[in-house]
């Protein structure tokens, strides 16, 4: 075994050495032949050299390649990079847009003139989330001009709400009343926190103009006879006409003809339309809602029935004389929170209450030059 192994290795080195054996080059410049050997260790050197060059350039060529791929790879993370802003951006934009169009869904709902509180309040636009790129500052047009539409619109509802208050104060009566919640109210609890600022504030100013104007169209304003008539007794402390003695009168009384039509002065639910024993006679009562009512005293005939939704101007029964009265005529009262007040200042504001009244069934009105001057 050791013998054989010795053998290889000599057949090994006598290569190696036939390899790189000393060669005779000659070179022949036509005038003489010269001749050049060139030994084993020259040959050697030369060999190794080639090899280092030969191993450096393989070296040098796989860090290239290494290096390339890694440029590829940075490319690749790029692109996609890239690609994941443009999906947010597109991401961002689509909320953007949505965003636009439920805020002037909500705007046309509001100055329609007759939007439903509930129904807005669903409406109403959260605030916006998305973030801006340069695709949704494209936007910045329509966004400005729905912001100052809200603007103009709470101005013009602050507006309006202030002037149906004073009117509505000028009759004694505190706006607060009709910011009130009466009867039965609950439901799911529905929070608009996160609701913008700006459309929430437009929502509560639109929401109180909403109930105040309600609340106008349940204080009598109309009279109760179209025609020409007497006004024989006025409201308060009288002479009584059957005991002659001071006693308090709760209404005024208007004289006419049997058979005058009387109407209803307000919108509201007759509460009663029956034979009163305590000295109406044939006595229709309405119900206007907000603790407000009016009474109807001495007719000859009830038209009303109880329960039934009546309107302003609504033919509720004929004048008459039964009860406790000593002639055909109409006794009319209001009564608020159950007190009777007196009707003469309700009666005396007919026609600014009936121009709010009119009023209720328009938008809040809007509008002028975009950008213009306020």
């Amino acid at each position: 075994m050791m013998h054989s192994i010795a053998a290889t290795n000599v057949g090994w080195t006598a290569k190696f050495r036939e390899l790189f054996k000393a060669r005779d080059i000659f070179l022949h410049d036509g005038k003489s032949l010269r001749r050049f050997t060139i030994g084993a260790r020259v040959q050697m050197a030369a060999a190794f050299a080639a090899f280092v060059l030969l191993a450096w350039c393989a070296f040098a060529t796989f860090q290239a390649m290494a290096a390339m791929n890694s440029d590829v790879v940075e490319m690749q993370r790029q692109v996609a990079r890239m690609q994941a802003d443009v999906a947010q951006m597109r991401t961002e934009t689509q909320q953007h847009a949505a965003m636009l169009e439920r805020r002037q869904a909500f705007l046309a709902e509001m100055l329609s003139g007759d939007a439903d509180a509930a129904e807005l309040a669903q409406m109403l636009p959260q605030a916006e989330a998305a973030g801006h790129n340069p695709l949704t500052r494209s936007y910045a047009g329509v966004e400005g001009m729905q912001q100052e539409l809200a603007a103009q619109a709470k101005a013009a509802t602050v507006a309006r709400y202030r002037e149906t208050a004073q009117a509505v104060r000028q009759l004694g009566l505190n706006p607060a009343r009709f910011h009130r919640a009466r009867g039965g109210v609950g439901g799911p609890l529905e929070e608009v926190d996160n609701a913008d600022p700006r459309f929430r504030e437009l929502f509560a100013s639109w929401r109180q103009l909403e109930q105040l104007e309600q609340g106008v169209a349940a204080i009598p304003s109309a009279r109760p006879i179209r025609t020409e008539i007497a006004f024989t007794s006025g409201f308060g402390v009288r002479s009584d006409p059957f005991r002659g003695r001071a006693a308090m009168h709760g209404g005024i009384d208007l004289a006419g003809p049997i058979g005058t039509p009387i109407y209803a002065t307000a919108d509201g639910i007759v509460q009663r339309s029956e034979w009163n024993s305590g000295g109406y006679g044939n006595l229709v009562e309405i119900n206007h809602g907000q603790g407000i009512q009016t009474r109807y005293g001495h007719m000859s005939r009830l038209i009303a029935r109880p329960g039934q939704r009546v309107r302003r101007g609504d033919l509720i029964g004929l004048m008459g004389s039964t009860g406790r009265s000593t002639g055909s005529h109409l006794h009319y009262e209001v009564r608020i929170d159950g007190r009777a007040v007196n009707p003469i200042p309700f009666m005396q504001s007919t026609e600014s209450l009936a121009a709010l009244q009119r009023r209720l069934d328009a938008p809040v009105a809007v509008g002028g030059p975009a950008g213009g001057s306020r």
